[in-house]
């Protein structure tokens, strides 16, 4: 019996050792779980570079638009170097400057075939009253007009070239002169012998192109453009310069590279120079549509039959004779008395 018990006793702890056994084999695949969970958490977190390294390709395009803004901003130094700055602002403001710009550059044409008479035989009549008479009235002050008509007696002229003041007498020395800002001559070689002849008799009598200057400043100016001749009072050359420009602009006339290049140095000094109020200075409306015809002058009476060398106007004036008008006899023995070269000597 103690054997048979034993043998039963043994039999129990062999079950329960198999048992303990089956426990802890029971038990290893749940440790292998939990390592295998715990293994796939550093999976999932692994996958966190794998988004956290696409923000970096994602970002690393910012740079890549960045870079083109510099090729856009590059452009802006090419503009600036080949136009300065008071070049810009003129001609964002409409000034003599740019207009300058737009005028046409040439060389000058020959001379050949220009006179006088190819803008008119002398000032032309606008609603009865002379060119030079309108622009007298115009520029001068303290004006006193011959009663009954618009003829200027007298008045005071402020040079505009000089700065000088001049007394203004009819009839007496002749100090006052109507110039033409663009010389007739420096525009019949700038384009104005391809003109028709109303054309060219417009230009001469219009008021944008005529000023009231003193005698001997005009005649020093003669036919100069830009390039060889400027005001001598300094004030006033970009004024100047600007009616030129205005002139030419209206008129259809180039500029030479030189006088071009004149023009410019001046309006440097004076890049916000306007252009004068062309509307406020219409041009004139002529009716002339063809030149008169040429006629031979007839030849010079002897002295005793009238045809006289006066010394001035005043002793024109007083014989009675005045004005001189070109053509005549008289004008052709007295031409030293037509002192602004408009055909009307002693007016």
């Amino acid at each position: 019996m103690w054997v048979l018990r034993s043998w039963w006793q043994l039999l129990a702890g062999l079950i329960a050792v198999l048992a303990i056994a089956g426990c802890g084999a029971a038990t290893s695949p749940d440790a292998t779980t939990a390592r295998t969970g715990t293994a796939t958490a550093p999976a999932r977190t692994a996958t966190a570079p794998t988004r956290t390294a696409t923000a970096p390709a994602g970002t690393a395009t910012v740079p890549t638009r960045t870079a083109t803004a510099p090729a856009r901003t590059a452009t802006v130094p090419a503009t600036t170097t080949t136009t300065p700055d008071h070049l810009r602002t003129a001609a964002r403001l409409g000034t003599a400057l740019a207009a300058l710009g737009k005028l046409a550059v040439k060389g000058r044409a020959p001379k050949t075939g220009y006179s006088r008479d190819r803008f008119g035989p002398g000032w032309a009549s606008v609603s009865g009253c002379y060119t030079r008479d309108r622009i007298l009235r115009r520029d001068l002050t303290r004006k006193r007009f011959v009663a009954g008509s618009c003829r200027v007696r007298s008045g005071v002229l402020f040079d505009p070239y000089t700065g000088q003041i001049i007394k203004y007498v009819r009839g007496g020395a002749s100090e006052v002169d109507i110039d033409h800002v663009v010389a007739l001559s420096d525009a019949w070689q700038k384009g104005a012998q391809q003109w028709s002849y109303r054309k060219r008799v417009t230009f001469a009598n219009d008021p944008l192109e005529l000023l009231a200057v003193g005698a001997s400043v005009n005649r020093a100016k003669g036919d100069g453009d830009a390039a060889t001749w400027l005001p001598p009072r300094r004030g006033f050359r970009c004024a100047f310069v600007a009616r030129q420009i205005a002139i030419k602009r209206r008129y259809g006339l180039w500029v030479t590279a030189a006088e071009r290049n004149a023009m410019r140095r001046v309006l440097d000094r004076c890049p916000h120079q306007r252009l004068p109020n062309a509307a406020s200075l219409p041009a004139p409306s002529i009716s002339a549509t063809a030149p008169p015809p040429s006629r031979p002058a007839p030849a010079p009476a002897p002295n005793a039959g009238g045809v006289r060398v006066f010394k001035n106007c005043a002793a024109v004036r007083a014989a009675g004779l005045a004005p001189i008008r070109r053509g005549t006899p008289l004008y052709n023995a007295n031409k030293h008395l037509d002192r602004d070269k408009d055909g009307l000597a002693c007016e």
